[in-house]
């Protein structure tokens, strides 16, 4: 008695013989579904329609098309090409044995057959391709699941940065847009460097997607600032500014002392598991610590022009810049456009990047589209 599972696969029979089809089928019927084809291309066929075949017999000596070339042509057929075939012939050669099987037969059976034989052969031929299938199918729902969890943490991930940058937001001046706005602008920047071969490397790969994500943090330094000094609708003192010139260090120390903490208490595995997330927090000490550099040297708090600013802070820093003119503050009414640009423009090779600067004018309609969208309209 065979298992309840085998009772319902399908065996197709191909062969040109009428006889031979019966004989099969009498043996096969009471276990198995059985189709029969008489020829190649029929067989090519029914192979491809409901129910497909699970295993297939196939005659190797028939007119028109031999069972190598329906072989050839079943494995060459998306549909097809897991079904297992079993070659039956009258041929007892070691060299054709040899041919069907790198062509990728499963099996030979020789006629006359032998029922016990057949039906072993293919018993163990069907449980093989079950075993497969049922394979395949928990790799699938492995390789799924594996999917969704990194979705589900990249999400945790990232609500976890917005959290960050909102709680840093909520104690300034600026409005909860402000951090949509410049993510968008900093992969506008992005995209457009990628092919130059100054960006190229710090772009490449998931960095441009880890700069985005990191770009909300920029200022999360501002929660150590005195709620006087963040605050304050005028314009600072020059001691007030001191302080306050102090949030990017205060930003990129925090997020350098969750990578230490981070890995003093971890194993060599678990660390180099969190090199991903030890990169991207780099960047956004990197973006904490860089964004208030000036490409002539006179930015805070390092001093760093040129290149020796990491390209993440160049590129948070015109956006941070630009967002900061277009929109109103407790100390100012928003800029228009056309002079946003002209400041930035004016900044070129003194406070910005000249190719971010180039960058911003090839992508002005971009900046202007993403402003429109992302408006904060409380400003009543």
């Amino acid at each position: 008695m065979q298992p309840a599972e085998l009772q319902q696969q399908t065996v197709l029979i191909v062969d040109d013989t009428p006889q031979n089809l019966s004989v099969l089928g009498e043996v096969l019927r009471p276990h198995y579904h059985v189709r029969a084809a008489n020829c190649g291309e029929r067989a090519l066929r029914v192979a491809v329609t409901e129910p497909r075949p699970d295993l297939i017999l196939l005659d190797i000596m028939m007119p028109e098309m031999d069972g190598y070339e329906v072989l050839r042509r079943l494995k060459e057929d998306d549909l097809t090409r897991n079904t297992p075939v079993i070659f039956i012939t009258a041929m007892s050669g070691s060299e054709d044995e040899m041919h069907g099987l790198e062509l990728g037969a499963v099996d030979y059976i020789t006629k006359p057959f032998n029922p016990a034989i057949v039906l072993a052969r293919v018993r163990t031929q069907l449980e093989l391709k079950q075993s497969r299938d049922e394979l395949a199918r928990r790799n699938e729902w492995l390789d799924a699941e594996v999917h969704r969890r990194m979705r589900e943490n990249l999400l945790i991930q990232e609500l976890n940065v917005r959290a960050l940058a909102c709680l840093a937001e909520a104690r300034d001046n600026e409005t909860g847009n402000h951090i949509v706005r410049t993510q968008y602008y900093v992969r506008v920047l992005g995209n457009y460097l990628l092919p130059n071969p100054r960006f190229s490397e710090a772009l490449g790969g998931s960095r441009l997607d880890m700069i985005v994500k990191a770009a909300p943090l920029h200022d999360i330094g501002k929660v150590g600032i005195p709620d006087a000094i963040l605050l304050k609708p005028g314009k600072l003192t020059v001691d007030e500014f001191e302080i306050m010139k102090t949030h990017p260090v205060i930003g990129a120390e925090a997020i350098n002392r969750a990578m230490t903490q981070a890995l003093a208490g971890a194993d060599n595995d678990v660390a180099e598991l969190a090199g991903g997330a030890f990169t991207f927090l780099q960047i956004a000490a990197d973006i904490s610590l860089g964004h208030h550099e000036k490409w002539d040297g006179s930015g805070y708090p390092a001093g760093l022009s040129g290149d020796a600013i990491p390209v993440p802070a160049r590129l948070m820093a015109l956006a941070d810049v630009f967002d900061a003119l277009i929109s109103r503050r407790v100390y100012k009414p928003p800029m228009s456009l056309e002079t946003a640009e002209k400041i930035l423009l004016e900044g070129r090779g003194k406070h910005f990047d000249p190719d971010v600067v180039d960058a911003f004018v090839a992508c002005k309609n971009q900046f202007a589209d993403i402003a429109a969208q992302y408006a904060d309209h409380d400003e009543a």
